[in-house]
């Protein structure tokens, strides 16, 4: 059974994650702090979802302390009531590897632990596909399709266009995107970033816009503009 340690000081929504996780099949270990969470974690946790605004420690500091410590090994999603390009951007300096803004559906939050954990090798099940059309994403084989015909992308190509896919209709900086992607990459220019989206989109053919960019704001995934059969 996959071991998922919850870290939110607010009751009422610890229950929720708590009861919908056990009955999605998964062992939950419940924390109300930064610092019980870091007591409770074992060699089993899988997964961590932490919240970012808690008494005491933070999340992000929890998250920073984990990281300090070597524990890379261990994916964590944070929740947030706060989904400022900023704190998105603190969130994947810290090591967070997804984020899931306030307030939330379960089915999203389920949809999200299944991939981050299919991502770390956490679960070996068949893996959610993103569908825009004719376009579809599988999240566990790290593969795209479009109109039945494999696409071929580089890692961080499916890496990038995962990512905006999940997270339809919300904005990413280049900055966002570097801190997110290219984590151990200690030069990455926004240029680069440029540079992955211009090849995605050119292999997208009559989805091309699904990808936008508006000034001031980044990179996102227009829900809105997907193309009709």
């Amino acid at each position: 059974m996959i071991e998922v340690l919850i870290v939110e000081d607010e009751a009422d929504i610890l229950d929720i994650l708590t009861f919908n996780l056990e009955n999605a099949g998964y062992k939950v270990l419940a924390a109300s702090s930064a610092e019980d969470g870091i007591r409770m974690l074992g060699p089993d946790t899988a997964l961590i979802l932490l919240d970012v605004m808690l008494p005491g420690m933070s999340g992000f500091q929890m998250a920073r302390q984990l990281r300090k410590e070597n524990r890379n090994h261990i994916p964590i999603i944070f929740l947030t009531a706060r989904g400022t390009e900023n704190d998105i951007l603190t969130g994947f300096s810290a090591g967070g590897d997804d984020y899931i803004a306030k307030p939330f559906s379960i089915n999203e939050v389920l949809a999200r632990v299944k991939a981050v954990l299919r991502r770390s090798g956490g679960e070996s099940t068949r893996g959610d596909v993103l569908d825009f059309g004719e376009l579809h994403i599988d999240l566990s084989s790290e593969t795209a399709e479009l109109g039945g015909r494999p696409l071929s992308l580089s890692r961080k190509e499916f890496d990038l266009l995962a990512l905006l896919a999940r997270h339809p209709d919300t904005y990413f900086s280049r900055a966002a995107l570097i801190s997110s992607l290219w984590k151990d990459a200690p030069y990455v220019l926004d240029r680069t970033v440029d540079v992955h989206i211009a090849r995605i989109r050119s292999k997208l053919g009559k989805y091309r816009d699904l990808i936008k960019n508006k000034t001031g704001f980044g990179y996102y995934v227009d829900s809105h503009n997907v193309v009709q059969k």
